[in-house]
């Protein structure tokens, strides 16, 4: 049978009709690389308020796109990549670049490995992330943590001296803003357990829904109004809080290999009548009693 590429039929094929539902969570991810590039130019042009503030912003769409992909059903293989490349870029290229601008060209080329490297170990914490997604070998309890400290909260963490310097405390020395970019980097390419809590299930009884909404729109409100305070407190409660993560880790693990070596442990049943003496049904009852089982062969 002849291929023509003309046919009506592939056409149709090819150019099927797609979802909406398919197009939302990709037009959120689009929106957040047009703010971490912007981010990129306000920080060439010395406005690095703003950078910092686009910077969040990606943050932000970065952690409803997935959920509103879920929600609507609209996950695609499409959307996971347009998704990683996005976080290189907003997560990884953007923060480094503003830091660089802001204090660490100071430090000329070394300041430049700085940022370098903080960008470098942002894409391969995405590409180590996305290559562990099918692990088969997974414990069931690693689910519900991180390799490593994830992009975006990596980006919000290693600006930490920016949003001191807005609050009006003296900048750090360019060197311990350098060292302290190649730790953020250092952990997000490290094997630290990071507790995420993606598979923990969470409701709210009724009677708490109003007071929840309006906890989130307090903290919002928090977040616009005092942002610089509210982003350096987060930060370094996240980096105290990484300790405890490993910890939650370690005792979880331990408790899986305790399971799987009583399992191992417990006595099985037998598994099969195969074992079980053949004896004629004619034969006496002492001898049906003494008679040792047959072997298969």
């Amino acid at each position: 049978m002849s291929f023509d590429p003309n046919s009506p039929e592939l056409r149709r094929r090819r150019f099927r009709p797609i979802p909406v539902r398919l197009l939302v969570p990709n037009m959120i991810t689009l929106l957040a690389i047009c703010a971490g590039l912007t981010a990129i130019r306000l920080s060439t042009e010395g406005r690095m308020e703003l950078a910092v503030g686009a910077i969040v912003f990606a943050a932000f769409l970065d952690g409803i796109d997935g959920r509103i992909a879920r929600m609507i059903k609209g996950q695609s293989k499409f959307g996971a990549e347009l998704d990683s490349l996005a976080d290189f870029v907003n997560f990884g290229v953007a923060p480094g670049l503003i830091l660089y601008f802001w204090q660490l060209q100071e430090l000329r080329d070394g300041g430049w490995i700085a940022a370098m490297m903080y960008a470098i170990s942002g894409g391969l914490r995405l590409a180590r992330f996305n290559a562990s997604i099918d692990d088969p070998n997974k414990p069931p309890f690693a689910a519900n943590f991180f390799t490593g400290v994830p992009a975006p909260l990596g980006a919000i963490t290693v600006l930490l001296p920016v949003y001191l310097s807005f609050l009006g405390l003296p900048k750090l020395p360019a060197l311990v803003t350098a060292f302290y970019t190649l730790l953020i980097a250092f952990l997000m390419v490290s094997r630290l357990p990071v507790f995420s809590g993606k598979t923990t299930r969470m409701r709210v009884s009724p009677e708490l829904v109003l007071p929840v909404f309006a906890s989130v729109v307090f903290f919002v409100a928090l977040l616009v109004v005092y942002p610089w305070q509210i982003l350096s407190a987060a930060s370094i409660l996240y980096i105290l809080s990484l300790p405890f993560g490993w910890r939650l880790y370690r005792q979880q693990a331990a408790r899986h290999a305790a399971a799987l070596e009583a399992a191992a442990a417990a006595p099985q049943s037998p598994s099969s009548p195969s074992a079980t003496a053949f004896v004629p049904a004619g034969a006496p009852a002492a001898e049906q009693e003494q008679r040792p089982p047959e072997r298969l062969h």
